[in-house]
């Protein structure tokens, strides 16, 4: 286990190394980026806005059933809502759920270009398939994850509100004051700088499982699952440290 384990962790590296190259042609590589940013990132708005309304209102919920104490003011609720959505749903739990929708196309795309020998024939040709096929998922995850992660933020703000006004559920002008109170801009850096990495990993290990598949139609599935599966693992790992090094 251990030794296959390393040995997979050699391999990504190699792929890696061979993926961070100069791309042949900069225009056939900008031309690929955009088709990857709308591809992976503009076509993953509508789930992240969906998901974020209703995690913002389920959140206002439980804070409000659970922070119900003379002692402490009402707009803690807004204060302790915009504290989890900042430092870990719009970064962490979002990526979670980016990795079972991204992760998973990429590794199954590319997985089918390796089986139905795309690759080996770019390879015949003299290109670097690894840099031609990966370097541009890559580059557009990293660089649009950042937009959906404001995008996170302000639909949980928005859901939180939203169930505030429509279910009567504490009046809005004490949660708009205490999404403001006591206001870090740090958190919203840090949640954008958590995601560049985090976008990194969930591009680099489904481009790795669904570039190594050998075999069929059913090793794409299951290179689908395990990219899903360990750039999970990796991003839990991720936001352990990194909230150990940056907030600790």
């Amino acid at each position: 286990m251990l030794r296959s384990s390393l040995s997979a962790f050699g391999d990504y590296i190699l792929l890696l190394g061979r993926t961070f190259t100069k791309p042949d042609k900069w225009k056939e590589f900008f031309r690929t980026y955009i088709d990857e940013v709308h591809k992976l990132g503009v076509n993953s708005i509508p789930i992240v806005l969906i998901i974020s309304v209703f995690i913002g209102a389920v959140i206002a919920i439980q804070m409000q059933l659970n922070i119900m104490s003379p002692m402490l003011p009402k707009y803690t609720v807004g204060l302790a809502v915009r504290e989890i959505i900042l430092l870990e749903f719009s970064s962490s739990i979002m990526a979670l759920i980016l990795a079972g929708k991204v992760g998973s196309n990429i590794a199954s795309e590319i997985g089918t270009m390796r089986v139905t020998e795309q690759i080996d024939a770019m390879e015949v040709m003299g290109l670097n398939s690894a840099n031609y096929i990966i370097l541009p998922k890559i580059t557009a995850m990293v660089t649009y994850i950042p937009v959906l992660v404001g995008f996170s933020m302000a639909m949980g703000f928005f859901g939180a509100y939203a169930i505030a006004f429509f279910a009567n559920l504490m009046p809005t002008q004490q949660l708009t004051y205490g999404f403001q109170a006591y206001f870090k801009e740090f958190y919203v850096w840090y949640a954008i700088f958590k995601s560049l990495f985090f976008g990194f990993i969930i591009s680099s290990v489904a481009a790795y499982y669904g570039y190594s598949v050998k075999g069929g139609s059913r090793e794409v599935g299951a290179a689908s699952t395990n990219a899903v599966v360990v750039s999970s693992v990796v991003i839990l790992v991720l936001d352990v440290l990194i909230t150990q090094i940056m907030m600790g």
